[in-house]
């Protein structure tokens, strides 16, 4: 499925979501330096409710793929590195969304419950709205399933529709403009990779590139838009690339 993973690797053109997180230090290790990690504290967490709510994106059109997983896995690190007992706070955090990806019936007082919390934080619904929207369009288009979820996320959340409507018509913009990579030659140089590599050099250095540029949920990236830009339209290239190696390799 091309672009499969293009709302980990598109994510920083929405840095300007981000724009005031530098300053943002509610997720940081001193402020959870005193939090008791188990299975019910981190599931009425802020950021344990968020992970609920991306399972639940991510199987609103019937499946999570494996490359949709191994993306939100690298959430479950960037999350789980502000909490005492990291590996403990990571496992449990794949409990939660394995759990909340198979239920259907609390996605909206899971929302409203998050909702609640960062009501009177702006940073916090865009950051999480943003995120959200950006792993609808994992697949290259938001399914009917997807936006409705979505509106009703956004609902609870009590969330700017100008500023929803903002964030999803970009992502149509982005996907609109994605143009295949016509040279193989250039997709193994733009991975930096060469046509001798086994499957596994070349997807360990596509895999590198997607952590590079993957939306992290707790830092930020202190970069000015020309750069965002730029690097967009780099990781639309990235992508590309490997898709059109994975097909040539069939």
């Amino acid at each position: 499925m091309g672009n499969i993973i293009l709302f980990a690797i598109l994510g920083a053109i929405f840095y300007w979501i981000f724009k005031s997180y530098s300053k943002y230090t509610a997720y940081s290790k001193e402020a959870f330096k005193n939090f008791s990690v188990s299975k019910e504290s981190l599931k009425n967490s802020e950021l344990g409710l968020f992970v609920a709510l991306v399972a639940k994106v991510a199987k609103a059109d019937g499946k999570v793929d494996a490359l949709e997983a191994q993306l939100v896995g690298i959430m479950f690190d960037d999350i789980s590195s502000v909490f005492p007992e990291p590996h403990k706070t990571k496992d449990i955090l794949k409990e939660i969304f394995a759990e909340e990806k198979e239920r259907t019936d609390n996605a909206q007082s899971i929302a409203r419950t998050l909702g609640q919390a960062i009501k009177r934080d702006k940073t916090k619904q865009q950051q999480f709205m943003g995120f959200l929207i950006q792993l609808a369009f994992v697949d290259g288009s938001v399914s009917e399933s997807e936006n409705e979820l979505l509106m009703l996320i956004a609902e609870a959340f009590e969330f700017d529709p100008n500023a929803y409507h903002a964030i999803f018509d970009q992502f149509e913009k982005i996907m609109q403009n994605v143009k295949p990579k016509a040279n193989i030659n250039d997709a193994y140089k733009l991975l930096g990779v060469s046509e001798s590599d086994d499957m596994d050099t070349i997807k360990k250095a596509y895999r590198k590139l997607v952590k590079q540029y993957h939306p992290d949920i707790i830092k930020s990236q202190n970069k000015d838009e020309a750069y965002l830009q730029e690097a967009t339209a780099k990781t639309q290239e990235i992508n590309q690339a490997y898709e059109m190696i994975k097909k040539v390799r069939k």
